[in-house]
This record gives C-alpha cells, sequence and structure tokens, in this order.
C-alpha cells in the first residue's frame, strides 16, 4: 500500500532505450509520510454558532473568501455550513433562518495527529472541498482543504532545495566513508496508528546526522515507512528491524499472520487484501510492496498462508559498493 493517491505520483516514463523507468517523486512521498494533518491545516477558525442566521454566514464567507464555515459552541463542533447550503437557502428563500436548521451534520472528520496521506486519500474518496479537523478530545481545532496542503508541500519543497544544497557545499568539503554500524529493532502492533512511522522516521534521523547522501535517506526512508504500515494494516502485528553497515541499509519486516496466499498477485501494483474499513482511512491501495521494490537494490519475501510473512529491502548507500561486497 502506498500513502500517496495516484493524483500525487506522476506517470511512469520510457528512457532512451524504450525501457520504463519509474517516475513517482520520492521527495514529495516522504514529506507526504513525514507530515501531519496538524502541520498542514488552517488553525484560525471563523465560526459561527446554531443560533446564527445564514446571512451572517454568507456575508462571513464573502468577506473571508471561504466557502465553508464550521457551527461550534463551547469548544465543541456541532456542523458545518458550506457554499452550497448558503445557495439552497437563497434560492429556497430562507436565507435569514439559522444555522441550526440547516447545517450539515452527517461529517467527516480528521484527527490532528493523523499522517497527511489520510487527508489526501479522503479528498480522493469523498470528493468534499473541505474537512473539520478535531483532535483527541473531540474538539474542533482546525480545518483543511486541498489549498492548504499544496501549499505546505510547495513549502516543504523550498525548505528541501535548501537543505540539499547546504548539503551538497558540506560533502564537497568531506569525504564519507559510510563505515557506521548501527542494529535498531522495533515492535509493531496491528492497526496503531499513532505509533506507525517511528521506526522510518528514526532511521532516516540517524542517516541524516551522519551526512549521508540525501538521495539514499530517502529511498530507505520510503521503504521502511511502507514496510512498517504494511505490518500495521495488513498483520496481525510483527516488528521491523535495520541494521546499517558495511556500506548498506537492510531493513526486515517481520510479522506472525495471516500470511500472503500468492505472492506475485501482492507484488503487483494495485492488488490489496485491505478490508473497506482500512480503506477508509486512505490505506489499502496495493502500492507498499510495489514501492519498497521499486527504492531497493535488493529485495526478498517469503510467506506462509495463517504463519506469517517476512520481507527485506537492502539499498547500498554507495552504488559501487554493491559489486565489491
Amino acid at each position: 500500500m502506498s500513502d500517496l493517491p495516484k493524483s500525487y505520483v506522476s506517470e511512469p516514463r520510457l528512457n532512451g532505450e524504450g525501457t520504463e523507468q519509474p517516475a513517482e517523486p520520492l521527495v514529495l512521498i516522504e514529506m507526504i509520510q513525514r507530515l501531519k494533518v496538524r502541520d498542514v491545516m488552517t488553525s484560525k477558525l471563523v465560526t459561527v454558532v446554531r443560533a446564527s442566521p445564514l446571512r451572517e454566514v454568507q456575508s462571513l464567507m464573502k468577506a473571508k473568501r471561504i466557502s465553508g464555515v464550521p457551527v461550534e459552541e463551547g469548544g465543541r463542533f456541532l456542523g458545518l455550513v458550506t457554499i452550497n447550503d448558503i445557495l439552497r437557502a437563497l434560492e429556497g428563500g430562507y436565507i435569514d433562518e439559522t444555522c441550526q436548521k440547516h447545517m450539515s451534520t452527517k461529517l467527516v472528520v480528521l484527527e490532528d495527529d493523523m499522517p497527511l496521506s489520510f487527508a489526501l486519500r479522503y479528498f480522493e474518496n469523498y470528493h468534499y472541498g473541505r474537512f473539520p479537523v478535531i483532535n483527541r478530545e473531540q474538539k474542533l481545532v482546525g480545518i483543511i482543504c486541498q489549498r492548504d496542503i499544496n501549499r505546505a508541500l510547495l513549502l516543504e519543497l523550498a525548505n528541501e532545495l535548501n537543505r540539499l544544497e547546504s548539503e551538497w557545499v558540506l560533502s564537497k568539503a568531506t569525504a564519507q566513508p559510510y563505515n557506521l554500524y548501527v542494529l535498531r529493532e522495533f515492535p509493531v502492533s496491528k492497526y496503531d496508528f499513532e505509533n506507525a512511522g517511528k521506526a522510518a522516521n528514526k532511521i532516516k534521523q540517524i542517516l541524516q546526522e551522519k551526512k549521508f547522501p540525501p538521495k539514499i535517506i530517502r529511498r530507505i526512508a520510503v521503504a521502511a515507512y511502507e514496510l512498517e504500515i504494511n505490518l500495521c494494516v495488513h498483520s496481525d502485528g510483527g516488528s521491523l528491524s535495520w541494521q546499517i553497515s558495511n556500506g548498506r541499509v537492510e531493513i526486515i519486516a517481520t510479522d506472525s499472520g495471516p500470511g500472503i496466499f500468492d505472492l506475485e498477485w501482492a507484488c503487483k501494483d494495485g492488488n490489496s487484501t485491505a478490508n473497506e474499513w482500512i480503506r477508509s482511512f486512505g490505506f489499502g491501495a496495493g502500492m507498499g510492496l510495489v514501492n519498497v521494490k521499486r527504492v531497493a537494490d535488493e529485495f526478498e519475501i517469503e510467506s506462509t498462508v495463517d504463519v506469517g510473512t517476512r520481507v527485506k529491502a537492502v539499498i547500498y548507500i554507495d552504488a559501487k559498493l554493491k559489486d565489491e561486497i
């Protein structure tokens, strides 16, 4: 499974020899894996109460140039008045009635600590213009729209370019021996979305501190994240371990079931065993193993139904080392 919707992934392109080359922007995938909804949402909200007339909401929308206003009282999120609600009120002649009678109350909401990938999937699946954002106490803390996401990603891209430029200058002055040795193992629980991604973030942090090549770090982070999310979504729990040694990184995901019946089918683009509940959270697109295979120099998978699955991905820090080790 991949957290990146098709609208955010470019199509494969052909190289000079006529063979297909992946064009997916790993930098974009890595940023979407890293960001949370709270990092992107608009937190300075314009809200109204249930007794507010729809005409007042219309004026707010016009003044603030927004297309939706949350209805909130005492920190409790009660509903949403959208531009469509206002248009219906104007056509029906009840624009002076209160929000309570005509606001939308059957809403899909996001939580502020969800990965940004959740929000992207929500926009793709539900086709809404915006989503209210609540915290763990069920209080309204923000609202998110596609414009917020695009703005945040553009800012992150600019910051990434500046960081890459600085690292390039530094790399010209310091040689990297890549003689680091680190071994870590992280338990992964089923459906523990709150902690999913921590192992991938840790290995990325270590490699960044040691000034490893940014492109290599990105490939490693994507592989580790996809395997970690797969454990969380598809297995009954397991562990993700990674080892940095001898100029290469080895990532191993091991779980205790339910296993994969058809490995060839599971490793193809778009195939997924995720149920509808998982898909509603934005997972189960069937790109996880595909993405891992794409970014890895070596890929192995073995599985036994009702027993478990083991996946290994190896990425070489220096391409020259692959032939030497």
